[in-house]
């Protein structure tokens, strides 16, 4: 592994990570008032597109922070639908 891929994957750490006290807060509260429905099915999707991205060109740190970001936005977006 080469500095390059240490650098993407400290990075897709970093933003994959961010995510997790929402999703932790989200499931326990089942509050999603303050949540954009819309927002998080733009990037729900968006995500997705990036793990897809990430897969087809074998770039790794992308596919891999992707798809992790995925479950905790897919997540959120179904308790947002779920407990409006």
């Amino acid at each position: 592994m080469n500095y390059i891929q240490i650098i993407g994957y400290m990075a897709a750490f970093g933003t994959t990570i961010s995510f997790l006290p929402q999703a932790v807060k989200t499931i326990r509260t089942k509050d999603t008032s303050g949540i954009s429905l819309l927002m998080y099915t733009c990037f729900t999707l968006g995500t997705a597109l990036w793990l897809t991205y990430g897969l087809l060109s074998s770039q790794y740190p992308v596919a891999v922070a992707n798809a992790i970001t995925f479950v905790f936005a897919a997540t959120i977006l179904i308790y947002k639908i779920k407990y409006k």
